[in-house]
């Protein structure tokens, strides 16, 4: 069975519940750069079931973080 990373990082935290999911993502923040593709396939989850409205949001709020 060959699955995509994308895949791989997706079965990973599928089921967890969102104080795991919060540990996830609060272990990978700032940890070793190996995270960092897992931390893009979550944002990009994030990012295709988004609203456009939130969509914007999260660009409003990176810009500003980035500043």
């Amino acid at each position: 069975m060959n699955i995509t990373l994308r895949q791989a990082i997706v079965m990973r935290v599928k089921g967890k519940s969102e104080e795991e999911l919060r540990e996830v993502i609060a272990d990978s923040v700032d940890g070793d750069e190996k995270a960092l593709p897992g931390l893009g396939v979550l944002f990009e989850n994030i990012w295709k079931n988004s609203e456009p409205e939130f969509q914007t949001h999260m660009v409003e709020h990176l810009e500003k973080s980035l500043t």
